[in-house]
C-alpha cells in the first residue's frame, strides 16, 4: 500500500475548496498512491457554525461528496475523504468522514466522536458541541487485505478509540484533522506518535494549513505518516502541499510480533 496526503488550505469558498481538493488527489495518485486522504472540513472551512451547517451535504446527493466518489473512480483509488459538515436526516449536523472505493462507492462513513469544546476563563471559548452531533461508531474498512480505522482531529487525545479501532485489527489508522497551531507546536506530533506506538499501527494525518477565517484562526499542517515504532516516515511543512509513503506491513508484524502489548491489557474488559 502507498499512502498519499494532501494538506490544503480551505476557506469558505466550496468551488476552490473543490478544485484545490482535486488537484492535490489527482497528484498523490499520479505518484502511485492507492489510499489518499484529506484534511478535516476540506469542502468549507470557517468558524462561523451557521455558515458551516449552511454548506453542510447531503450524503449520498452533497455536491463535495458526489465530486469525491467520481474522483476516487476515475482515479481508481481508495479516497478517505477527510470530513465534510453532514446534513443528517435526523436534523443534526455531524462532522463527518466519507470513505469511497476504487468503484467510486462509500465504503465507510465515520461520524467524530470526541468534540472539541473549550472554555477558557477570560479566554477562548468554542464549544463543537453546540452546533455538531456526536458520533457513536468505532468505523474501519477495508483497502484490498488492509484494515483501516478511522478517526478526526480531536480524536487523537482519547487512545481508547485507538485502541478499539486497534482490536477491531486496524492496521492502518486514518486521521483527517485541522488542528490548530497553539497546541499543534506542541502536541500534534507527541500525540499522533504515542498513538501509533501504541496501538502498532500506521498512523496516516492529513492536516489543514496556514490561517482561516480572515487570519483569525490558524492550523498547524505539518500532515505525516508515522510506522508502528513511532518513526515519521513521511511529513509536509507548514504550506499547502503532500507527502506520501509506502508502507512496510512486515514492520507492523515484526513490531507486534516482539513486542505484544495487545496480549497485555489487563485493564480490557473494565
Amino acid at each position: 500500500m502507498k499512502v498519499g496526503l494532501a494538506q490544503l488550505n480551505a476557506q469558505e469558498n466550496k468551488d476552490a475548496n473543490l478544485a484545490a481538493a482535486r488537484e492535490a488527489v489527482g497528484r498523490l495518485a499520479d505518484d502511485g498512491c492507492n489510499l489518499v486522504a484529506l484534511p478535516e472540513y476540506f469542502g468549507c472551512l470557517n468558524a462561523d457554525a451557521a455558515l458551516m451547517q449552511a454548506n453542510a451535504e447531503e450524503m449520498p446527493g452533497g455536491r463535495v461528496y458526489e465530486a469525491m466518489a467520481a474522483l476516487a473512480q476515475r482515479l481508481k483509488i481508495t479516497l478517505h475523504a477527510g470530513s465534510l459538515t453532514e446534513r443528517a436526516d435526523d436534523g443534526r449536523f455531524y462532522n463527518t468522514s466519507a470513505v469511497f472505493g476504487p468503484d467510486g462507492k462509500e465504503i465507510a462513513r465515520y461520524r467524530k466522536i470526541h468534540l472539541f469544546d473549550v472554555d477558557i476563563p477570560g479566554g477562548v471559548r468554542y464549544r463543537e458541541s453546540d452546533h455538531v452531533g456526536r458520533g457513536e461508531q468505532v468505523v474501519t474498512y477495508q483497502v484490498g487485505n488492509v484494515t483501516v480505522g478511522a478517526a478526526t482531529c480531536y480524536d487523537m487525545r482519547f487512545p481508547e478509540l485507538w485502541r478499539a479501532l486497534r482490536d477491531k485489527g486496524a492496521q492502518v489508522i486514518v486521521i483527517p484533522a485541522a488542528f490548530t497551531l497553539a497546541t499543534g507546536k506542541d502536541h500534534w506530533e507527541l500525540l499522533l506518535r504515542a498513538r501509533a506506538v501504541e496501538t502498532q499501527t500506521f498512523v496516516a494525518a492529513a492536516a489543514q494549513c496556514l490561517t482561516h477565517t480572515g487570519g483569525t484562526r490558524a492550523c498547524w499542517g505539518h500532515s505525516m505518516v508515522i510506522d508502528p515504532w513511532g518513526h515519521i516516515i513521511a511529513q509536509c511543512s507548514d504550506g499547502v502541499g503532500t507527502t506520501s509513503a509506502r508502507l512496510d506491513f512486515a514492520v507492523l508484524e515484526r513490531t507486534r510480533r516482539d513486542l505484544p502489548v495487545a496480549n497485555h491489557h489487563v485493564l480490557r474488559n473494565c
